[in-house]
């Protein structure tokens, strides 16, 4: 488990947003893989199930949801119904302007702020469902000539694949499960924490460093967090009661 200290961020680095997150190499060459198992998947998959047909076999913007399902598999908007409820809101809105409004810069514009409403509303935001959303829009004459069977092929097939590589090749790894859900389990049956503890910034990169993921902070990461880092706390506190070195 990497446990190294991020190095300070300079004013520039925190202005543009640049994350040094603890993150160790495995975690990184993990989440690599997965995008590259789940991509083979979904394409040898969908071409298989979709022989004969005439549509695209895949959603461009299917790469980018992989990026979200191994890189921040924890994430809120890594999580199975962002994913599928994202990807099919916006695809049927993409469809939709795509049919009554025939000018392809109003469509395409109208599309992408309609899907941002609607997962907004439908509690599915997922970024790379906008894409969808443009594509459907902006695709090939092919595309187009599905209308909204674009929705089940290739948008529907290629979403439940790669949700159920991510299920399989998560359950891999003892500190990715996925969906979050499964994560949840073994921070609800951790032992409560007896009132309120103070915690240092070195307790919470401590924290962090154990949790060896990118943080998009769902709750479940940040209870994950919170128990780890009172219980270095604790164990610190002991360790000097003790005169053991800590």
């Amino acid at each position: 488990m990497n446990t190294r200290d991020p190095a300070p961020q300079s004013p520039w680095q925190r202005m543009l947003g640049i994350e040094f997150s603890p993150v160790s190499h495995r975690e990184r060459l993990v989440s690599a893989l997965g995008g590259f198992v789940a991509l083979v998947a979904v394409y040898a998959l969908s071409r298989t199930m979709l022989e004969g047909i005439a549509a695209p076999i895949l959603v461009l913007s299917i790469a980018s949801s992989a990026v979200l399902l191994f890189a921040v598999p924890h994430g809120a908007l890594s999580q199975p119904w962002p994913v599928l409820g994202g990807h099919l809101v916006s695809a049927a809105i993409g469809v939709a302007c795509a049919r009554h409004v025939p000018d392809p810069l109003l469509a395409a514009s109208l599309a992408t702020g309609l899907a941002i409403g609607a997962m907004h509303y439908l509690r599915c935001i997922h970024p790379p469902a906008a894409a969808t959303a443009l594509a459907a829009v902006l695709g090939s004459e092919q595309v187009r000539a599905l209308g909204y069977g674009f929705l089940v092929t290739p948008v529907l097939i290629n979403v439940l694949i790669i949700l159920a590589v991510a299920v399989a090749f998560n359950a891999v790894f003892p500190w990715r499960r996925y969906p979050a859900f499964l994560a949840r389990r073994s921070v609800l049956a951790a032992p409560a924490t007896a009132g309120y503890e103070a915690i240092s910034h070195e307790d919470f990169v401590f924290a962090l460093t154990q949790m060896d993921s990118f943080i998009d902070v769902s709750e479940e990461d940040l209870l994950r967090i919170y128990s780890l880092a009172t219980g270095r706390h604790r164990e610190m506190a002991a360790q000097a009661a003790c005169g053991q070195p800590s």
